[in-house]
């Protein structure tokens, strides 16, 4: 049904959303002061994008040990396809979570909080304890399956954190708050190195006696992401259920305000009709996107998301094969090429990763999240031109300024669109389908991911003559700076800007203040202005 707005009643509406934004506020400071709900929420989101991110990239850590104790007779390194397999598979369980508690999401809620976790405990646990069969699947078989479900978890928490991080910020610290919480990722990276090298240390006399010693440390290693899921487990499943969606998709105005601890007004109560019938979401989501201007902000952020991914995970889950290819990490022992491959991981990460995801934190607010985009894609592309145009020349004569700009190149797509392609869906979309845009997004880049690792092993081993020589890797970095430029133009084309607008007004039933102010002296483009109502949710739509 649609019907035309009068003056009185966009009076009315401007009113109620005037009474909104009060009941939006975090805290008596409008959102400009830390509480305890703030700090609460940054532990409860971080702390799943700490366990993500060690989870994720300790394989990278883990697989040359996997090598020296499963793989002795193919000279103590996996074989490629079976590496790819056992690195993606987590990547491939990361996007079937992502796309299934993205819509779950804006399904049941944002209560469903912590579910994910769960599983990423129980996948975690499994990892660490795979054993062979006496007869047919293998260790390195159950690890993989384990992988996966780990992946489910991990995947869930992308549009969840996003989501609840998103709706219980203000508008002027919504892309720091976010930025801070997927920062962890760059902590865990690091955190992931950090204990391979304390019990490389602590078992290295084991080691040097019997390499197969290495079963307990690459176990120890995995099992220990355990340790921050299952503190904050608690956290996740206490949180209440965000005001946005209690407003926005389910009409309860009563059940926003007690989220924060305040007593909405009757009349704001009047404005907003509870929602008792079940809504259909997939309708909802259909008639949003049928739109193209809706549809080309959900290519954007899909699109670039594919194209950072298929670098950003090339890169980070093969650090080792880059570190071994310019013959940093050769060395004569097992104990001393997997110090070594730990040592170089720290150094990237300290070096490249945690300054770029800071560096987005503190000036997201300033810049934008589109033209931090813009700049890291821009600066990539470059940095793997260089690479891939001066490989040989900078590995053989100036291997310091080989691993500056690699490096460089990891603090840019953190300081650029590693960061962004997370924050920017998690608020350009409107409440009822929030979550699922933000999970479609990133299943995409998950996709971008699972082919790096599925690719990444086979492409840079092309033309090679012995093990590890990856005569292609010099080829391989070409196609990323290939990859970032599409990414650049992707974002040029269909990436809106987010930075300091309230989440209301990417509503559908958005009307700007102005334009009410605009409407109450006769403007007639305002009184023109009409609403249509979805049956199933009743949720209004700009026409």
């Amino acid at each position: 049904m649609t019907a035309a707005l009068s003056i009185q009643e966009q009076q009315q509406f401007a009113t109620a959303e005037e009474k909104l934004k009060s009941l939006e506020r975090l805290d008596d400071g409008a959102g400009k002061q830390w509480n305890w709900f703030t700090i609460r929420t940054i532990l409860t989101s971080g702390a799943g994008f700490f366990t993500d991110s060690y989870d994720v990239f300790i394989i990278n850590l883990v697989t040359p040990m996997l090598g020296f104790v499963y793989y002795a007779h193919n000279g103590n390194k996996i074989p490629s396809d079976i590496e790819g397999i056992l690195k993606g598979m987590a990547s491939v369980g990361t996007l079937i979570g992502q796309l299934v508690f993205g819509f779950m999401g804006d399904i049941f809620g944002r209560k469903i909080y912590g579910l994910e976790l769960m599983i990423i405990i129980l996948g975690t646990i499994n990892c660490a304890t795979s054993a062979s069969a006496i007869r047919g699947v293998s260790a390195i078989g159950f690890l993989g399956l384990w992988r996966f479900i780990l992946g489910i978890g991990v995947g869930g928490d992308y549009p969840m954190s996003a989501t609840i991080t998103s709706e219980w910020s203000s508008a002027g610290r919504r892309g720091m708050m976010m930025a801070l919480i997927f920062s962890m990722q760059g902590i865990g990276n690091l955190a992931a190195a950090i204990v391979t090298l304390i019990l490389l240390a602590i078992f290295k006399n084991a080691i040097i006696a019997d390499v197969m010693n290495l079963d307990y440390v690459w176990r120890l290693c995995i099992g220990l992401g355990a340790v921050p899921a299952v503190a904050t487990i608690y956290l996740r499943f206490t949180m209440p259920e965000s005001p946005r969606y209690a407003l926005n998709v389910q009409h309860d105005v009563e059940a926003a305000a007690a989220a924060k601890g305040q007593q909405a007004s009757d009349e704001l109560v009047k404005q907003y009709t509870k929602v008792e019938e079940k809504r259909d979401h997939w309708a909802e989501f259909r008639a949003y996107f049928s739109q193209w201007k809706h549809f080309k902000v959900l290519l954007g952020t899909s699109l670039s998301w594919f194209l950072l991914d298929v670098a950003f995970y090339g890169i980070g889950l093969n650090n080792t094969y880059v570190l071994s290819a310019i013959g940093y990490s050769n060395k004569d022992t097992p104990f001393e090429t997997l110090w070594a491959n730990t040592v170089g991981q720290i150094i990237i990460t300290c070096l490249g990763s945690v300054p770029g995801y800071y560096l987005t934190v503190f000036l997201i607010e300033r810049w934008g999240r589109r033209p931090i985009q813009i700049m890291g894609f821009a600066v990539c592309t470059v940095l793997f031109a260089i690479l891939a145009g001066a490989y040989y020349k900078l590995r053989d004569e100036a291997l310091p300024a080989f691993i500056f700009i690699f490096t460089l190149c990891q603090l840019f797509m953190n300081f650029g669109a590693n960061s962004t392609t997370f924050i920017i869906p998690g608020e350009v979309f409107p409440t009822k389908v929030r979550a699922s845009a933000h999970g479609i997004s990133a299943a995409s880049g998950k996709a971008g991911a699972i082919l790096a690792a599925f690719a990444f092993n086979v492409l840079v081993d092309i033309g090679s003559t012995k093990k590890g020589e990856h005569a292609f890797l010099p080829q391989t970095l070409g196609i990323f700076a290939a990859v970032m430029f599409l990414g650049l133009v992707v974002t040029l084309l269909w990436i809106p800007e987010s930075k300091g607008k309230d989440l209301e007004e990417f509503e559908e039933g958005y009307i700007a203040p102005v334009a009410m102010a605009s409407g109450s002296s006769g403007n007639s483009s305002v009184q023109d202005e009409a609403i249509l109502h979805d049956a199933n949710s009743g949720a209004a739509q700009k026409v």
